[in-house]
């Protein structure tokens, strides 16, 4: 069986956008907003050498809010993709959640399985690619992430970042860093200890 990191991606793997009407910070809505933070792709290098299958798993509820297209979403999602394959990163799959139940798009307006802190993407990719998950992990920069991580009984990493404060403090998660290239040191550290 094969160990896995799942990933969420704004806030961990690229820089959440202010969104002047609701002033937060949220997704991006354009490709040109897209920019990973700087030790993220050495840390993803770092982690395919480590043998771990890699996952995004996201929420991106903002089409289903009427905040975007979803081909602006998807645009985004493909220059993500892009930009890794430029760096010789393969991702063993992506798992985007378009919904929200509280959307104003009908049909992308529900109560799902896989809106984080469900846990339907995790169980899928353990079904589809052999995962085991007493070696995998879940990051992320909320409490969503890390509960979901703790509903399979992946280790959890959360990544603290001002940007995504509001969305944190009532999970307890196993690590908490300042960035992936953190959370990359520990997971070393972890999986060594593990083989003593």
């Amino acid at each position: 069986m094969d160990k896995a990191i799942f990933l969420d991606r704004d806030g961990v793997i690229n820089y959440p956008v202010l969104n002047p009407k609701t002033n937060q910070h949220e997704a991006p809505f354009e490709e040109a907003d897209l920019k990973l933070f700087p030790e993220v792709i050495e840390s993803l290098k770092e982690l395919k050498k480590l043998n771990y299958k890699l996952f995004l798993v996201s929420n991106q509820p903002d089409y289903a809010k009427g905040k975007t297209t979803l081909e602006n979403l998807k645009k985004v999602h493909e220059k993500l993709h892009l930009m890794l394959v430029q760096n010789n990163i393969t991702f063993n799959k992506y798992y985007y959640c378009y919904h929200h139940p509280n959307g104003i798009i009908p049909e992308y307006t529900l109560n799902c399985e896989c809106r984080k802190p469900g846990n339907l993407f995790l169980m899928q990719a353990k079904a589809n690619f052999g995962l085991d998950f007493t070696n995998s992990w879940m990051i992320g920069d909320s409490d969503v992430d890390i509960f979901c991580g703790q509903s399979v009984k992946v280790k959890t990493i959360m990544i603290k970042i001002k940007e995504s404060s509001h969305r944190t403090g009532q999970s307890n998660p196993d690590f908490v860093v300042n960035n992936l290239q953190e959370a990359v040191k520990i997971i070393k550290e972890e999986s060594s200890y593990a083989k003593r």
